[in-house]
């Protein structure tokens, strides 16, 4: 009996030393933590398993016994980055319908898009309309991808945006998650009952799903459609109610003045866009006072400000002829899908946003919008709002935004239009953590978080460029060199 305790002992201490989780020692680093700009200094990480279970600031601390070491060669740890807003099941370029009937070509894209985020840096991705749970599964599923959070299905009004552009066939089918609209009963297939879709039972549905976020839209629509139903005060009221009820953060598309301030009136967490119309001031070349007293409301309640930037900017890429042949993107992309939306048919979409219009006049045509984004930016940045990074890819069928990429390209359009290289970067890890409640996990670089890290060449804090070099990514732990997370051509 003795000896029989005796051999279960020492295996007990043979397994404590030989079966412990494999330590590693990032060191000789340059510590870039969003809570701690004041104080770059020299340090080190050490990573067990999935998190972060030291930090040590200044030279010369040693590197843990048994731990393999990485040498940073001076380079800048950052928290990964964090992008929140993407729409993971949608392909640049294709429509749902040319998406399904090219599944080779979208089952290669989907295979690289998780890699594809990684490769700038953005380890952590929310996708505000998660349309279908097994596709986010199936992703998560994948060797090495960004951590997922997401809004669940979003939460419509009953015949309006994004909806109204389904057929009325499927749309209740396709966006079940719908609030019922008593004024339109006779536009609502008689099987859907009032009292399964009221906005508290919506806001339910989508906390059942384990979603941190609910998005809600206030969008008259656009194009043919521009006179779509949009929920009352009331009626958001009921979903701001709920939401609080059920902890999970309000999230609303608006992209005009008017649809602001119905959300900011009606108590919204964040705002999905930036505010490119501003409805009868549009012809004003100067930020109106109207837009700035929102603005400081905006400010003042600390509510996360998406700029999307790149919504437009990504339309554009359409009349700029070097946008395909950008080297990024043979890194990003499939060489099947690069070289199909070079040919006519992959630009099917131009001719969606141009109709009969000339290249020159749909420039000009988005001058004054991207004007007012910017300087809607610049007002807010100088008050030091509380911007969280999103990009919206893909915001449309458009090829102009690209997974990875497009957050570059969003974060180069942020720092033009005004931002301080240390707000995009807040924006991009703690403003977002903190806003969507994911800060207990990811956003700094602590002990206790997830082991989500970035070693870049170039510091944030100098130079926009240095999002473009990325060395390094850390996934829950999860080493990849940037050079193995882009397309193997």
């Amino acid at each position: 009996m003795k000896t029989t305790k005796l051999i279960a002992s020492l295996s007990l201490l043979i397994c404590a030393q030989a079966c412990a989780a494999p330590q590693t020692w990032i060191t000789n680093v340059k510590l870039v933590s969003p809570e701690k700009l004041d104080s770059i200094v020299t340090g080190s990480v050490l990573i067990e398993d999935d998190r972060i279970v030291r930090v040590e600031r200044g030279a010369g601390h040693k590197a843990p016994k048994g731990a393999r070491t990485i040498d940073g060669k001076g380079g800048y740890l950052t928290p990964g980055l964090i992008d929140s807003h993407v729409h993971l099941y949608a392909v640049p370029g294709m429509s749902f319908e040319q998406a399904d009937k090219m599944k080779t070509m979208a089952a290669d894209y989907f295979a690289q898009m998780p890699r594809s985020f990684l490769y700038y840096g953005y380890t952590t991705v929310i996708d505000l309309a998660a349309g279908s749970r097994t596709f986010i599964d199936r992703v998560k599923a994948s060797p090495l991808h960004p951590d997922i959070y997401d809004c669940g299905a979003p939460l419509v009004f009953a015949n309006g945006y994004p909806s109204a552009y389904a057929s009325p066939e499927t749309r209740f089918d396709t966006f079940s998650n719908f609030i019922y609209d008593p004024a339109q009963a006779d536009k609502i297939p008689a099987r859907f009952k009032p009292e399964d879709y009221t906005p508290a039972k919506g806001v339910a549905r989508v906390k059942a799903d384990n979603a941190i976020c609910v998005k809600t839209h206030f969008e008259h629509g656009f194009g043919a459609m521009h006179n779509l139903p949009v929920m009352s005060p009331a009626v958001y009221a009921e979903v701001r109610s709920a939401a609080t009820k059920e902890g999970v953060v309000l999230v609303t598309h608006g992209n005009s003045f008017e649809a602001q301030t119905f959300a900011v009136n009606g108590g919204v967490d964040v705002l999905a866009h930036g505010m490119w119309h501003w409805g009868a001031l549009d012809k004003e070349k100067e930020l109106p006072a109207e837009i700035k007293q929102l603005l400081d409301k905006i400010v003042e309640r600390k509510i996360g400000f998406q700029p999307t930037m790149q919504v437009l900017y990504g339309l554009g890429a359409y009349f700029d002829p070097a946008y395909l042949n950008n080297p990024a993107l043979a890194k990003l992309l499939p060489p099947a899908m690069l070289a199909w939306l070079k040919t006519p048919e992959g630009a099917w979409f131009k001719q969606e946003i141009a109709e009969d219009e000339t290249d020159a006049v749909i420039l000009r045509g988005m001058e004054a919008p991207l004007r007012r984004q910017a300087q809607v930016v610049a007002y807010l940045a100088s008050k030091d709002a509380n911007f969280v990074f999103g990009t919206d890819t893909p915001s449309s069928p458009t090829y102009g935004n690209i997974p990875g990429l497009n957050g570059y390209l969003e974060m180069q359009d942020m720092h033009k239009a005004g931002m301080s290289l240390a707000q995009v970067f807040k924006s991009a890890t703690i403003n977002n953590a903190r806003t969507f409640k994911i800060d207990a996990q990811v956003g700094t670089i602590e002990a206790g978080k997830v082991a989500n890290l970035v070693l870049m060449k170039m510091s944030p804090l100098a130079d926009i460029r240095a999002y473009d070099s990325v060395d390094t990514v850390w996934v829950r732990g999860k080493q990849a060199a940037r050079g193995s997370l882009a397309v193997k051509q």
